[in-house]
């Protein structure tokens, strides 16, 4: 049988992590072939979008790819093709798997987390206004505890969260750990303040919870389990949140186990999924082959 999977090499050092990887594969004698696509960088330029349609309409036939990592512009330019991928696919989990493995130079041992990561809305919408707008000025006038610093010459960035995606992700999340015989899910959010969105991800998934009475489940406020993490980490299996928090967290994780040339990636929706890495394209390390490619060999 061969398997064909949408190849996406990416951008920086995405091609030389991508094409060891693609040796790796081969070398065990599964019979793949690759459909080759382009996203990100190289997409813009040939294309005048990093997301292509050709590159989506790849994805969604073969149902699987394989994807090396993407450069987005910091503060200008196009809007991240990672998180315009994962919305077009709908790919509502982002699973961060961070475990640290012998001869890796680790911060503690025994650590084996899953990090399930809400992948479609919250900040990562990309709902925002610019200063001096109608817009900025609108959602001034809106706020009512209205401080001196806020007004039209603010900038403004949407936070979402829906009961429905919510209750996907946290299904998924105990769904995942009944079938790989975890032990509990934890909840982070920032309901404390957050009481709107951040109290409705936790109301949500502490009410999926009462479904799945086998498995342990508790809640902490993301800055609790930062210091956590940092501190006993081995504590921990199942950790389930929203988008920005993370994104934030499977970076630290990753830090615990070795850094993000061990971190893998996957985003998975209902019958479509996409594998890479953690980390970044990493532009000023393309074509020196020093990056691990490990990363990518695990996703």
């Amino acid at each position: 049988m061969t398997y064909t999977i949408t190849l996406i090499s990416g951008d920086g050092i995405g091609p030389e992590v991508t094409d060891a990887t693609v040796r790796v594969l081969e070398a065990t004698g599964i019979k793949f072939k690759w459909e080759k696509a382009i996203a990100g960088q190289e997409a813009q330029d040939k294309y005048g979008t990093p997301l292509p349609n050709d590159l989506l309409d790849s994805i969604r036939k073969n149902k699987v790819a394989l994807k090396g990592p993407i450069t987005t512009p910091i503060g200008t330019g196009f809007r991240s093709a990672n998180v315009a991928l994962r919305k077009a696919l709908d790919l509502y989990v982002c699973l961060r798997p961070c475990k640290s493995y012998q001869g890796a130079p680790y911060i503690h041992e025994n650590v084996d987390v899953i990090v399930m990561r809400e992948n479609t809305e919250d900040l990562y919408l990309g709902i925002e206004c610019g200063r001096n707008t109608l817009e900025a000025e609108k959602l001034a006038m809106l706020i009512e505890e209205n401080g001196s610093w806020v007004n039209a010459d603010s900038s403004f960035s949407i936070k979402a969260i829906s009961p429905d995606a919510t209750r996907r992700i946290a299904e998924y999340s105990f769904d995942y750990a009944k079938a790989h015989n975890r032990k509990k899910v934890t909840v982070v959010h920032k309901a404390n303040i957050l009481k709107e969105t951040d109290g409705l991800f936790l109301s949500i998934t502490t009410e999926v919870a009462k479904d799945y009475p086998d498995i342990e489940f508790e809640s902490h406020m993301v800055d609790s389990m930062c210091s956590q993490l940092v501190r006993s980490p081995q504590l921990h299996d199942v950790m389930v949140m929203p988008n920005l928090y993370g994104d934030i967290i499977s970076e630290l994780c990753a830090g615990l186990v070795g850094g993000l040339g061990l971190a893998p990636g996957a985003n998975i929706g209902n019958d479509i999924s996409v594998f890479e890495p953690t980390h970044g394209s990493a532009p000023k390390y393309a074509g020196q082959n020093k990056v691990n490619p490990m990363a990518m060999m695990l996703s």
